[in-house]
C-alpha cells in the first residue's frame, strides 16, 4: 500500500531519506495534516474512489510508523460502512510505503473535504462533541466532479466488488 503524504505528514512522521519515487497508481492513498481547535488531525482519502478517513486529534508517536495506523484506520472505516477490510488496496499484510503526492486533483477534493470536517465540527461544538461516524457518513456520501459525482461509499463498494 503506497500511502502519499503532504509536506506537512511528512515533516511529522518523518519517513526514510530519501523517500521512494513511486508511480501513482489507482490504490494510492493520500494523506494531510489538519490542525482544527490546535490539535493535529490526519485525513486520508483514496485516490480513485476518494473515500476518506479522518481521525481527531493524533499524536507524532502514534503516527511512528504511520502503516499500521493508517491501515487500522482504513480497515475500521470500511468495516463501519460494510466493506470488506481489505478492499481498496488496505491489507495487514501489505507493507505500507510513504512517498510524496502525486495528484493536485485529489489533493483539491481533499482540502475540499477538509474544508466540510471544520465546518461540521464546528456546528457540532468542537472536537469533543463530534461524533465520528456521522461525519464519517457525511463524508462518505458526498459528491465530487473528480470522481463522476459518485459519492465515495458507491465507488468503494463497486471498487471492493470487482
Amino acid at each position: 500500500m503506497i500511502v502519499r503524504g503532504t509536506a506537512k505528514v511528512l515533516a511529522l512522521v518523518r519517513p526514510p531519506d530519501p523517500l521512494p519515487d513511486l508511480d501513482p497508481a489507482p490504490d494510492d492513498w493520500y494523506a494531510n495534516l489538519l490542525r482544527i481547535q490546535r490539535r493535529n488531525c490526519l485525513l486520508l482519502t483514496h485516490a480513485t474512489t476518494l473515500f476518506s478517513v479522518f481521525r481527531p486529534a493524533v499524536t507524532a508517536a502514534e503516527l511512528r510508523p504511520l502503516g499500521p495506523f493508517v491501515s487500522a484506520a482504513i480497515r475500521t472505516e470500511l468495516l463501519a460502512e460494510g466493506l470488506p477490510p481489505d478492499a481498496l488496496g488496505c491489507s495487514d499484510t501489505t507493507p505500507v510505503q510513504v512517498t510524496r503526492t502525486a495528484s493536485r486533483r485529489v489533493l483539491g477534493v481533499m482540502n475540499d473535504h477538509a474544508f466540510h470536517i471544520e465546518h461540521y465540527i464546528a456546528a457540532h461544538g468542537g472536537l469533543a462533541g463530534t461524533e465520528l461516524p456521522a461525519l464519517h457518513l457525511r463524508l462518505h456520501r458526498t459528491i465530487n466532479s473528480l470522481n463522476g459525482y459518485v459519492p465515495p461509499i458507491d465507488a468503494a463498494r463497486a471498487a471492493s466488488s470487482s
